[in-house]
């Protein structure tokens, strides 16, 4: 399996052939943040100079948990926008994806980043810390592999500088406890929490995604995900079947669960052939399985959240049947299949 080869391959690799790298994200030029334009951000990758002990533990670190994913993820399954199973390794194929965070994988992480001398002058308000990278370096096959790993804002602590005075000020003290001593001492400078996870890795083309939602922040999808769902309703206000669609736009602005599914609904494209005939039938299911789905002369009727739901729902075929035990499903999930004539 992918996983044991990974392992084999970082455990084959030197330790000192170990590095770290932090990323960020900035918008870009003239585009503001709650602009709409896809792709709107870039992300920059900066090296960071750790010592031996450091480099032993994400060594270390990375192996443990390929280890716990190998026993844990059994099955290896391409990547899909909507699934219902975290049990799987999900694969993403990055090659030929025009996306800001490709320049991540092919160019600065291979062109010797710049080097960080203090987290205060890459976290600014225009660029966030954003994820972390360990680079495992092989000498001998002259390739790498990457592990990486979203970085939460209340993992990192930096002193703030006072703009008017230029003093450095504390929005908490820092501390830690020493075991050797039994007294809470502070810890002095900046600080950031390596996390004892991989959220995703990098090797030969292909990432292999252990946490799918992570991932999808760290190369940036989701904001794919938006400008898509919202292409998606203009596409739905096309078929002119669909009455009270501006509470679809709204909750699109403030949730971001449901862009995946207006995404899956694209993918599925039962709503390009949407008619009354069409409607009537998914009343019928919905009734079937204890739902009202509104309709109003033939056309859906959204009003609240609950028909939002069941609207993406029926129109998504999200009710199944299986074809031997005969047992109803809910699941966005599943992958068209072709039948084969006897």
């Amino acid at each position: 399996m992918i996983l044991e080869e990974l392992h084999e391959k970082i455990e084959s690799i030197n330790v000192e052939n170990t590095y770290l790298y932090f990323i960020t994200r900035v918008l870009k030029p003239n585009i503001k943040k709650t602009s709409k334009a896809l792709d709107k951000f870039l992300f920059k990758v900066y090296q960071v100079d750790v010592n031996d002990e450091i480099r032993q533990y994400l060594h270390d670190l990375t192996k443990t948990q390929l280890d716990y994913l190998a026993k844990k993820k059994s099955d290896l399954q391409e990547y899909d926008v909507i699934t219902d199973d975290t049990e799987h390794l999900f694969t993403y194929q990055m090659k030929n994806k025009v996306m800001s965070f490709s320049d991540v994988i092919y160019n600065q992480l291979k062109s010797s980043p710049p080097k960080v001398e203090s987290l205060a002058e890459i976290i600014s308000d225009q660029e966030e810390l954003w994820a972390y990278c360990v680079g495992f370096y092989d000498v001998n096959e002259d390739d790498w592999v990457y592990s990486f790993r979203k970085i939460l804002s209340g993992k990192v602590a930096i002193d703030e500088k006072d703009t008017k005075s230029k003093n450095k000020v504390l929005k908490s003290i820092r501390t830690v406890f020493n075991t050797k001593s039994q007294k809470l001492e502070l810890l002095q400078g900046e600080t950031i929490n390596l996390d004892k996870k991989v959220d995703c890795i990098f090797y030969k083309e292909t990432f292999y995604i252990a946490q799918k939602r992570q991932f999808e922040q760290i190369v940036g999808l989701e904001e794919e995900y938006k400008e898509q769902a919202t292409e998606v309703i203009t596409e739905l206000e096309n078929t002119k079947m669909i009455e009270g669609l501006d509470f679809i736009k709204q909750k699109i602005e403030k949730d971001p669960a449901i862009h995946k599914k207006l995404v899956r609904l694209s993918k599925i494209g039962n709503y390009k052939s949407l008619d009354a005939k069409a409607i009537s039938k998914m009343k019928t299911v919905s009734k079937k399985f204890g739902f009202n789905l509104k309709v109003n002369e033939g056309k859906l009727l959204i009003e609240d959240d609950r028909d939002i739901d069941l609207a993406l729902k029926v129109l998504s075929d999200y009710y199944k049947r299986g074809e031997v035990s005969g047992k109803a499903y809910g699941t966005f999930a599943g992958k068209e299949l072709t039948i084969k004539a006897d």
